[in-house]
């Protein structure tokens, strides 16, 4: 009998301390611990039919008139476009994927997403299929870019991509 009642306040006293704990914060990564998430999971490979699909933007031009107006979010699409010329869109009906177009509206790369939560991975790909880059997306503001051996490319910051310098490399229309 003492047995139980000293088992029963114990779970009295601790049970109720577990149940009002929450967990709280954000997670938070610098270039090595970044590194480390991508390399840990195999990569995945990216669909042949799905790109085929994608190969030349049909939108191309009406795209583009968007970027003189500085409008990115559309009804159907969100848009991003790069201080060297090319642009990328991601399909509402579709935001596993974008697509990365040179200013002609030719496909250039395809990425994957892992989740829509942040923070997740992205793969980016050669039409062909080779891995051109992988990286973490933290948040809508930062995402660290690493070469399929694991070399920091760049680490976003809102508008501007860094090295591991702390140079600006590229930059890009940010909606905030």
């Amino acid at each position: 009998m003492l047995k139980k009642l000293i088992l029963f306040l114990v779970l009295f006293l601790i049970l109720p301390v577990n149940a009002q704990t929450v967990l709280t914060g954000e997670v938070t990564y610098d270039v090595d611990s970044a590194r480390k998430e991508l390399l840990e999971n195999p990569i995945k490979k990216l669909s042949p039919q799905l790109v085929a699909k994608y190969l030349t933007d049909s939108e191309n031009r009406e795209n583009l008139g968007y970027a003189l107006q500085g409008n990115v979010e559309l009804k159907d699409r969100t848009l991003a476009f790069f201080s060297d010329g090319t642009y990328a869109v991601m399909y509402d009906r579709d935001k596993y994927h974008v697509w990365y177009y040179s200013h002609e509206g030719k496909l250039i790369y395809a990425e994957e997403k892992t989740g829509l939560d942040y923070p997740y991975k992205s793969y980016k790909y050669t039409t062909m299929g080779e891995l051109v880059n992988m990286g973490l997306r933290v948040s809508k503001e930062e995402t660290f870019i690493y070469s399929p051996n694991g070399r920091l490319i760049a680490h976003w910051l809102r508008e501007n991509a860094y090295d591991e310098d702390g140079n600006i490399i590229m930059q890009r229309k940010y909606a905030k």
